[in-house]
């Protein structure tokens, strides 16, 4: 589940907090949910442990995570909230870029078939092939 792209530019680490905190976010990880240890996660993606470690490190102080000494890393009990903040935080977002695409003339069915194709499987999730 937990994934990262070798061919992507964005490092490694931030790839795991942005994988990690979406699959929290999302509900695919539970509150209190154990995540595999920094060992058996840098074996499974062949990736250095101190990236795993680095990434754990800012997944904590962000609070989607918590580490128990000798026990692991768990998801936070209160991710709930953090997913509540986050979605306010993009609708308010999308509000303000409604309200600049309105003023410079976008029109409400530009918009429409925007939100009609972005809720749409992509050609490349659905044939796996991302050359199409």
């Amino acid at each position: 589940m937990i994934t990262v792209d070798m061919r992507d530019r964005k490092p490694i680490y931030e790839q795991l907090i942005d994988n990690i905190r979406t699959l929290a976010v999302q509900g695919y990880l539970q509150p209190d949910e154990h995540l595999p240890s920094v060992r058996q996660l840098a074996a499974d993606l062949a990736i250095n442990p101190n990236t795993i470690q680095k990434a754990y490190a800012e997944l904590e102080r962000q609070n989607v995570i918590y580490a128990l000494p000798g026990r692991g890393n768990f998801v936070s009990p209160n991710i709930g909230a953090i997913a509540r903040e986050e979605r306010a935080r993009q609708l308010q977002t999308l509000r303000v870029q409604l309200a600049f695409a309105r003023r410079a003339g976008v029109g409400r069915e530009e918009i429409e078939a925007l939100l009609d194709e972005t809720y749409q499987i992509p050609t490349e999730e659905r044939t796996g092939d991302i050359n199409e």
